[in-house]
């Protein structure tokens, strides 16, 4: 079977200066690189068209509600069981935690706050600058989530990285990243995100040289897009600017390939022949998406004091407990305030959920200074937080 995607079209990394994408959230896709490629009728003929293997990968269970199941058909060029047994990765990383317990982890209420990391010089790739910086839970017991950060100056390389542990919700912070998914390929510049839910093998390559941003990881459970109650039925993210990727694939002998495989926090490695993204053609409802949050519509005061952070929610993980969730995405975009006799900043507060929050650009309106863009806080569970004194003595 030949690639019809015409080799003169691509730079060394794969990727054409515009990629088309399918566009919606949680729609059922279907898209195909070679037109026919797609069985009719059923999921798994007894012969797929062009000779493909057809795969299904599950991102609930088979007997989920249909309203909640996800799960997408994938026509490959060659099976992805088709590899040598999983090892343990050589070095370990030892920088990656999913199970948070007293043996790797220790609580600590204080306010914290990050410097932003500066980009080693050394080569170093999206996996091995990936590290944790708090979490709760456990993936093994499919409840909890997972803060890393990442810095990387060096595209993966014959590798590609698959997360067995929950959801990657991927915020770059500088640098463009071109990932590379079993879906397609999506270009995420900063003030993007992209989600690669559980499971989707994926390589990032850098075409800007040094990148570094934020990651947000759930277990168990994936983002959704929040009600919006009383604001009606429009704001906030519109399900019409998500984007998933149109099929792509490569159709060639990759010796040494590495399968990269995230399982209870520690890597696993196994061999293969073949790129994992020779994906021809794939319908479904479970694929990764990307979102540019400048399109996100804020809500906002127009007489007296703040609304509560909640309403400014892109993404959010619903837990057991109906109203709360497991983890939300929440931004605080470029907005007007127009309060009358109202402290502008937002008001000191203490919560029950913990603060994780991470500067993509600008200034942030309660902290003048030392919150710097690739900096991050963490305010946890009934700590007390709000604006510094100086931010607080420029607006009384």
């Amino acid at each position: 079977m030949e690639n019809k995607q015409p080799s003169s079209e691509f730079g060394d990394s794969g990727f054409p200066a515009e990629l088309e994408y399918q566009s919606g959230f949680g729609n059922h896709f279907s898209s195909e690189a070679i037109p026919g490629a797609l069985p009719q009728g059923q999921n798994s003929p007894l012969m797929c068209p062009y000779g493909l293997y057809a795969e299904q990968i599950s991102g609930t269970s088979f007997t989920s509600p249909r309203k909640v199941n996800q799960r997408s058909w994938l026509y490959r060029i060659k099976p992805s069981v088709t590899h040598e047994p999983f090892k343990p990765r050589i070095p370990s990383h030892k920088k990656l935690v999913s199970e948070f317990n007293q043996s790797n982890s220790s609580a600590n209420p204080t306010q914290l706050r990050w410097k932003p990391t500066e980009v080693a010089d050394s080569p170093i790739d999206f996996i091995d600058g990936l590290y944790t910086v708090c979490g709760a839970g456990s993936s093994f017991l499919r409840h909890g989530y997972a803060i890393h950060m990442y810095t990387a100056n060096k595209s993966m390389d014959n590798c590609a990285l698959c997360n067995a542990d929950g959801d990657l919700l991927i915020v770059p912070q500088k640098g463009r990243l071109w990932i590379a998914t079993e879906c397609g390929r999506l270009q995420i510049s900063p003030g993007e995100i992209i989600v690669i839910p559980q499971g989707f093998r994926f390589a990032v390559n850098l075409p800007d040289g040094p990148s570094r941003g934020y990651v947000a990881e759930v277990f168990g459970a994936h983002f959704q897009l929040p009600d919006l109650g009383p604001i009606g039925a429009n704001g906030l993210a519109a399900p019409r600017d998500f984007l998933a990727p149109t099929a792509w694939f490569e159709q060639k002998f990759c010796p040494g390939y590495t399968i990269v495989q995230k399982f209870g926090g520690e890597l696993f490695t196994a061999i293969q022949d073949f790129s994992p993204f020779n994906v021809v053609a794939w319908h479904g409802n479970y694929v990764p998406y990307k979102y540019d949050l400048s399109k996100f519509c804020p809500f906002n005061t127009v007489l007296i004091d703040h609304g509560d952070p909640s309403i400014n929610t892109v993404l959010t993980v619903p837990s057991d407990k109906p109203g709360v969730a497991l983890l939300d995405f929440v931004i605080f975009p470029p907005r007007w305030l127009v309060a009358e006799h109202t402290f502008r900043p937002p008001y000191y507060h203490r919560n029950c959920m913990s603060e994780f929050m991470g500067l993509i650009y600008g200034g942030y309106e309660a902290k003048a200074d030392g919150f710097l863009p690739g900096g991050a806080s963490l305010h946890c569970c009934m700590t007390p937080h709000g604006p510094d004194t100086k931010t607080f003595e420029a607006w009384k």
